[in-house]
This record gives structure tokens, sequence and C-alpha cells, in this order.
């Protein structure tokens, strides 16, 4: 009997070691998607435009006292993309442009997140657009509201990069070839 309790102590033992020994992770956080936002920014005939995409999702997994452990995946629905107008909504669907029956999703995925320079976060992943992707890098800024941790930044891409403006839209005094992602995304455990 003796022998058991003391087998059963050292298992108990071993098992509490193997737990604790496990390396933690990030905390998985929830988006409060009526508080977020992603738009791109462009240039269209030399004057400045915003639009939104009106669905998308993100799965965050962060601390800050972990960054290591901490990663995104970031998915944009093409087909919600809002440039304000039925007519030029429907024409970015197209093949020439974001092609969005062939490819719906844009989608992010982060490799690293590393402390960066101003108090900032640098964000290193994977950026897919239209069927290609690319290794990207940009800084994000992390800061409390309330109960939210808002995870806002922008990424320059290249259009062309991704072949997004075919034929005669490949001319960049028409639509600049300059384009930025700005994301805003609110959180909560």
């Amino acid at each position: 009997m003796l022998h058991s309790l003391r087998i059963l102590k050292l298992a108990l033992l071993a098992a509490l070691t193997a737990l604790f020994a496990l390396p933690l992770s990030a905390a998985t956080l929830k988006t409060d998607v009526p508080k977020s936002s992603v738009s791109a920014i462009f240039k269209q005939f030399n004057v400045p435009v915003e639009s939104k995409f009106n669905k998308f999702s993100a799965h965050i997994d962060f601390d800050s006292a972990k960054l290591d452990a901490s990663k995104a995946t970031v998915e944009i629905d093409i087909p919600s993309f809002d440039i304000g107008d039925a007519e030029y909504n429907s024409e970015v669907q197209k093949k020439e442009w974001f092609n969005g029956a062939q490819f719906p999703k844009a989608t992010f995925v982060s490799s690293k997140i590393k402390a960066g320079a101003a108090g900032k976060l640098d964000v290193i992943g994977k950026l897919t657009i239209k069927g290609r992707s690319m290794d990207i890098s940009f800084p994000m800024t992390v800061k409390k509201e309330g109960a939210l941790q808002i995870f806002e930044g922008s990424l320059p891409i290249k259009r062309l990069a991704f072949n997004i403006g075919d034929g005669e839209w490949r001319d960049t005094s028409l639509v600049a070839d300059d384009v930025v992602i700005k994301f805003r995304v609110a959180a909560s455990q």
C-alpha cells in the first residue's frame, strides 16, 4: 500500500512538472467587429480615395509579455469592398481588378511579432491577394481602451505586384500603384 502511494505521488509530481514545462501561449482574443475596420487608401486620377472592406475576421493570440508566442490571422472578404457606388463596387470585382469570384478572400498570416521602434511592434508575415503571396512587414501599435485592446497600423503595398488592375488599369496615372491598407482591430478576452 505504501509503495502504491509513493508511485502515485511520483506520477502526480511528474505530471505537474510536465504541465509547468509546457510553453505558455498567448491569450486568444475575440474581435469586436463593429469597433474594428479595414480600408484601402489609394489615388484615382490623383485624388485620394479611402474605401472600406465591410466584412473581415481577425484571429489574434496576443500577450505583450510573450511576443514570441503572439500571432494573428486576418481574412478579408473581397466582395465586401465598398467604394461608395454600386457600379464601381461591381467593377472592382471583375477579373481585371480583384477577381472576387475566383479569389473571394485576401489573407494575412503573421510569422513573427516583435518589439519595434518608438513603442510600436513589428509584424512580419505573408499577405495573399488575388492568389499571389508576398512576405511583408509593418509597424503596429497596441493600446488599451477600457476592456478592449486596439491594434492599429497601416501597410503599404503595390497593387500591380498583386496583379490588381489589368489592361488599361495598369496605367498608374489612372490609379496609383501605391495602396495603403489601414486597419483598426478592437479585441478583448
